[in-house]
């Protein structure tokens, strides 16, 4: 078990990076305002597992193949990016279907879990902040415990920053009720996932 310090440590550099803005941020906030409360507090639950199960991949040891097989890494970063133009098509594509414009926003939460689930299970910096940032709060010969206590406090981290997302967000959701500006915020959202999968990207 890790003393207290160093949890400490580990929560504000946590904290820190995930309240950098990032791909979970945006499509938590925007599905929120679209869809409601619901289903976004359901996607943070599929954001939630997909986190978890990279954490007990890395614990194991299994994501440092990522720094091992430079083909692996690659293959999975562009399954990441792939999966979020694939949201981005799918949000241009609703923005003229009048179905998601009524309250609701024409998402449902199974989707809206389905989606985090695989967007993270397929986002490599969340493997190689488990592979990389993890460790240097590791003692040497420290065991399969510290990996596991230090993961679970960057899920809970991550999963209220991201609950406070959508708690925010989910205010907007009377105001979208226009269908033209519900229209033109999944069209934002389309952009934004564009640019966020062409951030990803670049930065390889």
């Amino acid at each position: 078990m890790p003393d207290s310090d160093l949890m400490l440590s580990f929560f504000l550099t946590a904290l820190v990076l995930e309240i950098t803005p990032g791909p979970n941020m945006v499509w938590l906030a925007l599905l929120t305002a679209t869809a409601g409360r619901k289903v976004g507090i359901l996607a943070v639950a599929g954001v939630a597992l997909g986190l978890a199960l990279q954490g007990a991949l890395a614990a194991v040891g299994v994501a440092a193949l990522l720094t091992a097989w430079p083909d692996l890494y690659t293959a999975l970063h562009l399954a990441g990016v792939g999966f979020l133009v694939w949201l981005a098509w799918q949000s241009w594509r609703d923005a003229g279907d009048p179905s998601h414009h009524q309250p609701g926003g024409g998402e449902t939460g199974g989707e809206g879990f389905r989606s985090g689930l695989i967007a993270n299970l397929l986002n490599p910096k969340a493997a190689v902040f488990f592979v990389t940032v993890l460790p240097g709060f590791m003692a040497e010969g420290a065991g399969l415990e510290t990996a596991f206590v230090l993961s679970a406090i960057y899920l809970a981290v991550a999963t209220a920053i991201h609950l406070a997302i959508v708690a925010a967000a989910g205010g907007l959701q009377t105001w979208l009720a226009d269908p033209g500006i519900s229209a033109r915020m999944h069209q934002l959202q389309a952009l934004a996932l564009l640019a966020v999968a062409a951030w990803i990207f670049w930065r390889g």
